[in-house]
This record gives structure tokens, sequence and C-alpha cells, in this order.
């Protein structure tokens, strides 16, 4: 009953247009506003702020996209280990049935309808690992290993909720949002490695340090953007603008570390990799 209202709640309205209007509601920089919008987050949610960089925030949205403290999310060291690119709750990982991805229980996707391309050479029965952010936590992201960027492909699509009530009853549901395809190379070990930030309600916005442009509802193109950045491990790649999901996906032979349901931060331990 409860999981049936959440979906009702969360994903039976205009979303797109709440999006919207969330994107423009947070970012108003009154104080009375923002101090009151931040009172009403902490009731809702277990928002904890003590590793803010910041101690006062102008608005909503710049909350939203806090930084943390100077070494606040240390990397692994280990270059054996992929670590977890943010902070997150662990949700379906393992081993890809070829190219078929679990979404959760019961529910699955391919890996070729998510990023858009036929060719997967590489990643058939490899590794996978779904990581929610949800609203309160910190929501940027990190490079997981010391790597080269490529091209990145944006998808504009849906803003359905990307948690468990959701994610039951939606069928390839990440198949279907806003999301972008970041393709990583490991520069030691030279596997590909990919990283596909999932938008959602409220939260349809990716912010990419390595591109000049915001990948949001009304970015419509080109969907294939070139680029070339290069990252050092736990070094940050981008954020949100809200709570959200990072799909990752390595080649077969690495090995997921982090267990179902378990909460993850930034820069710890998340796959080992191939030999």
């Amino acid at each position: 009953m409860t999981e049936a209202l959440n979906f009702l709640v969360t994903n039976r309205i205009p979303r797109l247009a709440l999006t919207r209007f969330m994107g423009w509601f947070s970012r108003i920089e009154q104080p009375l506003v923002s101090r009151l919008s931040l009172l009403a987050w902490r009731t809702f949610a277990d928002l904890r702020l003590e590793e803010a960089k910041k101690t006062r925030f102008s608005s909503l949205h710049d909350c939203f996209v806090r930084e943390l403290k100077p070494g606040a999310r240390p990397a692994d060291p280990d270059p054996a280990v992929l670590t977890s690119p943010c902070d997150a709750i662990v949700g379906a990982g393992g081993t890809m049935e070829g190219t078929r991805v679990f979404q959760i229980k019961g529910s699955f996707y391919s890996l070729q309808d998510l990023i858009g391309e036929r060719d997967t050479a590489g990643f058939e029965n490899g590794t996978y690992v779904t990581l929610r952010i949800t609203s309160s936590m910190y929501h940027r992201f990190h490079a997981p290993h010391d790597c080269r960027v490529g091209p990145v492909t944006y998808f504009s699509g849906d803003a359905w909720n990307v948690n468990p009530p959701a994610l039951k009853r939606v069928e390839k549901l990440f198949c279907k949002n806003e999301r972008a395809l970041i393709r990583t190379r490991l520069e030691r070990s030279g596997h590909e490695v990919l990283l596909v930030p999932v938008a959602a309600v409220l939260v349809a916005s990716i912010r990419l340090r390595f591109l000049d442009v915001a990948l949001n509802l009304r970015y419509r193109g080109p969907n294939f953007i070139a680029c070339d950045a290069r990252f050092g491990k736990g070094e940050e790649m981008g954020w949100f603008e809200h709570g959200s999901t990072i799909l990752v996906f390595a080649p077969r032979g690495f090995t997921l570390l982090a267990r179902e349901g378990s909460v993850i931060r930034a820069g710890k331990p998340l796959m080992r990799l191939a030999a």
C-alpha cells in the first residue's frame, strides 16, 4: 500500500513540468525562501551538512550541489580497485546475462537499449552495479580510477522516479529517462568502463566538468558530444542537480565488491579489476 502510494505521488504527476518548475524554484536566492525550503527538506529527509564546505547556502540549489570539505572522500589508492564514483545505496548488481541487465528482481533491460548502440563488444557477461543517490546525499560524482574520457552521448528522455517502487512498475525505466553515456578508458590497465548517470523526477539536469553545456531537458543536442579529458582517481567529474542514479558497467572478469542494499561512499572500493 505504501509503495503504491509512493509511486502514484512521485510518478502520476506532470513529471517534466514539475521538474522544470523545481529547477527554477531551487535557484531562488531569497533568504526566507531558502531557509524555509531547507527546513522542509530536513523534515522529510536525513539531510546532513557537517561535511559541506559551506555553512550557509544562498538557495536550495546551492545546497543540492554542495561541495564537501577537502579530504572528505579520499579514493582508495589500490590500483587493482575501481572505486565508487558517488555516495549511494547499492542496488542491483553482479554479472550480466550476455547483455541483459537486471533493473530490480523480476525486471530487466538490455545494455544496447540503455546506451543506444548495437555494438557492446567487451561487455557481454560483464559486471555492473546500480548506485542510487537519494535526495539528501552528496550529489557530485568522481572518477572511479585514473582514466581518460572520450565522447559523451546524451539522451533526452523522461523523468520517472528511480526509487524501488518505480523500478518495479516501469519496464526498462533507465532506458526511458534522461541520461548520459560517459566512456572511460582506465589509464593503467586499458579496460573500458562505462558510467551512465540517469536523471529523474525533479532532477533532470546533469553537469559534467569537462563540457561547457548543461545536459538537461531543454538541451536537445547534438546527442553525440566530442571531448577528450583526463581524470585522476577520485577527481570530481560532475554533479546532479538533485538525487538520482549512476550505472557502472565493466568488462567480464571484474568482481563486484559492494553488497546490494548497503550504503557506499565515493572513493570506497566498488569492483576489483580483471587480471
